[in-house]
């Protein structure tokens, strides 16, 4: 009877540590279960002003020449009224609806209907079906890799339309630019609402889902930890990579276009802003399969904040750069445009060989060569929801044993390197080095919390091995 009792208690206990290591290991992955105050302060401030950080500034570019301070200079001298700028504002138009409801269509079809076929005559480039990493569920999804294949698709149109079609101008993207702002915007409004709709009544994997009970919290950040719709759309994957990122390159050439239009010529500032942030749209396809690793597929779940941010905030503001140089079209003396080129060359070279660096690592469990000798690591293990136990390892050596996280590090250089491109006349363009400096730095604190809980004291170790996060010596 005794013996009966004993073994009983045991395996309640064993249930029980079972709980709490799913609850551990649920908290361990993508976002809050709970919502301190701060970030609820943090959420509804993002909500109310984000929307509006993104119109101020590009109305600043069409009503202000690009100045930041003249329009509330205006409003508080009482020389405008807030009804006046908004009266010179374009509405939306049926034009824009059409162009942007073709393009987002567009890249849907190209997405689900094409089946990746660069990785067959492509060497080095991974493509078509390829597996994600785990989910706090315990699941492997697939994806469809052919971002680069639908890049390429697009803007061999974009040039043939250019160059000998000319069903329309290539100054059309920013001929509609605030029409198109609203399509924008109403896309990244209807699909975050979708997507916590979807959450709650029909969610992909209800075991991967967050709720948090506080409606905005859940409404930004998202319930769904990978929401799809058949077999292959997946929401993160396409609204991360399209329409935003194929764009991007398509809009620094609408401007180019248009700089070309109004002043006879482009601009060697104007080429350096196109080439470099052409190199990064290029980088992120050609290593989209590498990119499925990362935290916004690995960690964050889908909500406004991707949704919405996708559609608006990226195409709007990570191309201010070269709005700018419409209005302004600076022509760079020799050294400033090399020594801008030299510094974002630089950036990028140490952002890919770092990731580059980590992608082989992983990809050979550290059966490599990092500068010429066998990689350093520290082991490590975790638990996913449903009690399995993984390991993984992270390297010390390499361009990973100078900082935690390097690969930011050349980014910012990157980041830095089109702003300079664009002199030294107005901040606005700058708001780009500023806004990513503020984004990787909270990546990183975000990111080295969730390893700590993830991790453990295996984390401790691996701080102690590197104890810098971006700048080595520093910081």
């Amino acid at each position: 009877m005794a013996a009966h009792q004993e073994k009983k208690l045991a395996e309640e206990r064993k249930h029980q540590n079972m709980q709490n290591d799913t609850k551990t290991s649920q908290g361990q992955w993508g976002r809050a279960w709970e919502v301190d105050w701060f970030s609820l302060a943090s959420i509804l401030f993002l909500l109310v002003f984000a929307p509006l950080i993104v119109y101020y500034f590009i109305m600043s570019c069409a009503q202000y020449q690009c100045s930041l301070t003249d329009p509330l200079l205006d409003l508080l001298k009482g020389d405008k009224h807030l009804s006046d700028i908004w009266n010179r504002t374009p509405r939306l138009t049926y034009r824009a609806a059409g162009i942007y409801s073709l393009w987002v269509a567009f890249q849907v079809v190209l997405y689900v209907s094409i089946p990746d076929f660069c990785h067959k005559f492509l060497p080095g480039y991974v493509g078509g079906v390829q597996e994600g990493a785990v989910t706090p569920a315990g699941v492997v999804n697939k994806y469809e890799i052919n971002g680069l294949q639908a890049w390429i698709i697009t803007h061999v149109l974009w040039f043939a339309n250019a160059s000998c079609f000319h069903f329309f101008s290539p100054t059309i993207i920013f001929d509609n630019w605030i029409p198109l702002l609203w399509c924008a915007n109403i896309l990244g409004y209807t699909v975050s609402t979708f997507a916590m709709i979807k959450g709650y009544f029909f969610p992909t994997n209800a075991k991967d889902c967050k709720f948090t009970g506080n409606f905005f919290y859940d409404y930004m950040m998202g319930i769904e930890f990978n929401p799809r719709i058949g077999k292959w759309f997946d929401f993160k994957l396409f609204f991360n990579g399209r329409p935003g990122i194929v764009a991007w390159t398509l809009i620094n050439l609408s401007f180019a276009a248009k700089q070309q239009e109004l002043y006879g010529e482009v601009t060697n500032s104007m080429i350096l802003v196109n080439v470099l942030q052409g190199i990064y749209v290029l980088d992120f396809f050609w290593n989209e399969a590498w990119y499925l690793k990362t935290i916004d597929i690995c960690h964050d779940h889908f909500g406004w904040y991707l949704g919405w941010g996708d559609c608006v905030w990226l195409p709007y503001l990570y191309t201010l750069q070269g709005l700018y140089l419409v209005y302004y079209p600076v022509q760079l003396c020799t050294a400033h445009a090399v020594g801008v080129l030299m510094l974002g060359l630089l950036g990028y070279y140490i952002f890919r060989m770092t990731n580059h660096q980590k992608d082989l690592f992983r990809r050979t469990n550290g059966n490599c060569r990092i500068w010429g000798k066998k990689p350093e690591y520290i082991e490590c293990s975790y638990m996913s929801v449903d009690g399995t136990k993984y390991y993984s390892k992270l390297m010390t050596s390499g361009f990973w044993g100078w900082a935690r996280h390097f690969n930011y590090t050349g980014d910012l250089m990157g980041s830095l390197a089109y702003c300079l491109a664009c002199g030294f006349e107005h901040i606005l363009p700058y708001f780009y080095i500023i806004y990513m400096t503020i984004l990787l730095t909270h990546r990183c604190i975000r990111d080295e919390h969730r390893c700590s809980s993830k991790y453990g004291k295996d984390w401790k170790h691996y701080t102690a091995a590197v104890p810098y996060r971006l700048l080595p010596g520093i910081f």
